[in-house]
């Protein structure tokens, strides 16, 4: 029984972990890009870096809910279709209080 518990804890873990949707957005506008973020809560943003093109990506949140205790967010820019820089939020670890 508790084999059982056990194994199905893991599965629902893998599971969570795996939900989390992934776009590219190249193509799509800011305003595109903040409505994928907002209606998900938190998304994987690809894009191509514009000083060697490989792709990058990262985990963007909506909001801070979505980080860890110990993580806030910060604001940064991603390239868009429409867009040079499109303000996102991304977790970030805090060190506000440690010396």
């Amino acid at each position: 029984m508790n084999t059982t518990a056990i194994a199905l804890s893991v599965v629902f873990l893998a599971t969570d972990a795996s939900a989390i949707s992934r776009y590219d957005v190249d193509t799509m506008t800011c305003d595109r890009v903040h409505a994928i973020v907002q209606s998900e809560g938190a998304a994987i943003l690809r894009y191509r870096s514009s000083q060697n093109g490989i792709t990058l990506y990262d985990r963007y949140v909506s909001d801070r809910t979505y980080c860890r205790r110990t993580q806030e967010i910060d604001q940064v820019g991603l390239p868009t279709s429409d867009r040079a820089s499109c303000p996102v939020y991304k977790c970030a670890q805090s060190y506000r209080g440690s010396r």
